[in-house]
């Protein structure tokens, strides 16, 4: 019976050219060290290897086209990469800002930013929560933060009137948004809608919740 440690890493998936497009290599190098060392730096659990491209990798990157050119686009928590470091090196042509609140996340994406000579990128620790007040975006993602009940209240103040929300999200996100009611009515987020990326790339297709905050 194998355990963990016979685990091997995915091969990359056909698409993953297609999805990054000339930015490949450089996805490449961050996958392989994420494979490398993203156990030990308990940035992926033990069994993660296998679907590392397909369930994380290009889970991420499939959002890329959904980042306005020019943008400047807040990721929360970032944690090991994604979606934040991977739309980094997939849209050069954006900048983020990747809010992460754990020390060692924060120096592990800092070293993988000075690594892949990425120059759109920039951490910053703590909690989404305490940059309220320290800058705004045209664009907030995050994937497995947490509900959007709660997701909504920390990120909308980050965000520019007219400016959009992009959180990955599972199966049960339609049950989220009924759950979320009075909180985007609150924070008015408008025209929200869930968009499935990946169809015809990915064997596992991407949900998107997908919405503008103030005017439309």
């Amino acid at each position: 019976m194998s355990d963990a440690t016979d685990l091997q890493l995915e091969s990359e998936p056909v698409a993953a050219a297609e999805i990054a497009g000339d930015r490949i290599d450089v996805l490449r190098a961050f996958a392989s060290d994420l494979a490398e060392r993203g156990e030990e730096l308990g940035l992926i659990g033990p069994l993660e290897l296998p679907r590392l491209w397909t369930r994380h990798l290009l889970n991420s990157a499939v959002l890329a086209p959904l980042v306005q050119t020019g943008g400047r686009v807040a990721d929360i928590g970032t944690g090991g990469g994604m979606p934040g470091l991977v739309l980094a090196i997939v849209r050069p042509d954006a900048r983020f800002i990747l809010i992460e609140p754990m020390e060692r996340r924060c120096a592990w994406l800092t070293e993988q930013i000075e690594r892949l000579e990425l120059d759109n990128a920039e951490v910053r620790r703590g909690r989404a929560e305490e940059f309220h007040d320290a800058f705004e975006v045209d664009q907030v993602t995050a994937r497995a933060v947490t509900a959007l009940r709660k997701l909504i209240p920390i990120t909308a103040p980050l965000v520019r009137d007219g400016g959009e929300m992009l959180f990955l999200k599972g199966q049960s996100v339609e049950t989220e948004i009924d759950a979320a009611a009075k909180v985007l009515r609150k924070h008015r987020v408008t025209d929200v809608r869930v968009e499935e990326l990946g169809i015809g790339q990915l064997e596992e297709t991407t949900r998107v919740f997908r919405a503008k905050l103030g005017k439309s």
